[in-house]
């Protein structure tokens, strides 16, 4: 049975099902959980937020009112107690950091509910129905949540679409790369939160174009362009009469397109014209579409994609291309490169204290030429006399499905 109660009478033990207000003024990644962490309870408290929803069927009720004061007893003796120290409230704990592998099947799942639910969300947009922001928040929340214990795992996932799931994907790993850049430029988590559900939203204007001009297969023509480019201009139109759309979430969505330089549409903004969030989104946006293959282009390595972006000048601000290069690694997880002795390995993850020096699978030597036995090799760890001496582009050796180096399921 839910029952609405003041936040204050909140209390360890209850079955929060939701909060009231914005769920982005809220402390929690998520909600409909069991409050069990003194640390939460202090951190709801403090939040602001007015009122809560608990289930009683899942959960502690509010303590019943307490009984009439009973009559005053005899006086006894007085015994005097030392009273033990008070406890402080445990910190909240943060997601554990895992090793690539171990998140691997568990960024999996999160990707496949993530695709899911942004289909169906996308599909109602199609037919002109206002988006509620609050639905967002699962996927949002599980995202993140992905990304703390090993951002690699789920940002390298979410790069593997198909041709026939790119419009839905791309927004899914938009969020995961708007969350993970936010929370290296050090923004508080109300903050990361807003940049990944702008992420999730920010081509929603995509869903009112008409299908064969979004999948054509070829070039656009001049006029097909054109249409094209008012997405976001219509993803606006969409988002503003939405439920809780925060204004973080419609200006990513209309100007992830403006560039530094003023080149950019629909507004031709520049510099300090574009918000911190919009110039973010442009930086996701474009690597995630370049390293997708999509229906009318192959998917150009992660890390030949960071040169070429680096290259692009007046696009970008430089500022946060570079954190967002930390963000993804500067060899990013699929990456081809050449170690010092010949031999070639892909990128497995990353060692965040040592972008230059991840963890690789060796696979091939390039003084015989031939495949040699695979074996992990972390190039951080003290006593390797390895190093990478540069990323080597994957077409010049005709590999196939490298991905299976890295990603287990890419065999099926």
């Amino acid at each position: 049975m839910l029952k609405k109660i003041p936040t204050s009478e909140a209390t360890l033990g209850m079955f929060l099902q939701s909060l009231e207000g914005s769920w982005l003024s809220h402390p929690f990644w998520k909600t409909k959980f069991v409050l069990a962490d003194s640390a939460d309870l202090a951190a709801l408290k403090a939040s602001g937020v007015p009122a809560v929803w608990i289930d009683v069927s899942k959960g502690c009720d509010v303590a019943p009112p307490p009984p009439p004061p009973a009559p005053a007893p005899v006086e006894a003796p007085k015994v005097e107690v030392v009273a033990a120290p008070a406890r402080e409230p445990a910190p909240a704990q943060p997601e554990a950091r895992v090793c690539f592998e171990d998140e691997l099947s568990r960024a999996s799942q999160v990707l496949n509910r993530s695709r899911q639910a942004i289909t169906a969300l996308f599909n109602e947009a199609r037919l002109g129905k206002a988006i509620d922001a609050e639905v967002c928040l699962p996927i949002v929340g599980e995202i993140a949540s992905s990304l703390a214990r090993n951002p690699s795992a789920f940002l390298s996932l979410a790069r593997l679409k198909t041709r026939d799931d790119y419009t839905y994907m791309h927004s899914v790993a938009v969020c995961g790369l708007m969350v993970a850049l936010a929370r290296h430029m050090g923004l508080p988590d109300e903050q990361a939160r807003e940049a990944g559900l702008a992420g999730l939203l920010h081509d929603v204007g995509k869903m009112q174009m008409p299908l064969e001009v979004l999948n054509k297969p070829g070039a656009l023509t001049d006029a097909e362009f054109s249409v094209m480019r008012s997405h976001p201009e219509r993803g606006w139109e969409l988002l503003k009469d939405g439920a809780k759309v925060p204004p973080a979430a419609l200006d990513v969505c209309l100007h992830h397109h403006e560039k530094i330089d003023g080149s950019g549409y629909p507004h031709k903004l520049a510099g300090e014209q574009i918000s911190l969030m919009a110039r973010m989104g442009a930086v996701c946006d474009v690597y995630d579409a370049i390293t997708s293959t999509r229906p009318y282009k192959n998917a150009w390595d992660p890390a030949g994609s960071l040169q070429r972006m680096a290259q692009w000048k007046g696009q970008f601000d430089p500022v946060i291309f570079q954190a967002f290069v930390k963000s993804v690694g500067i060899y990013p997880t699929g990456t081809l490169v050449r170690l010092q002795s010949g031999r070639l390995a892909v990128v497995v993850d990353q060692n965040p204290a040592a972008l230059v020096a991840p963890r690789v699978k060796v696979f091939f030597s390039t003084k015989s030429g031939m495949p040699i036995p695979v074996h992990l090799l972390d190039l951080a760890e003290s006593g390797t006399n390895e190093r990478i001496v540069g990323r080597e582009p994957p077409e010049n050796w005709n590999f196939g499905r490298l991905d299976e180096l890295w990603n287990p399921n890419a065999r099926r």
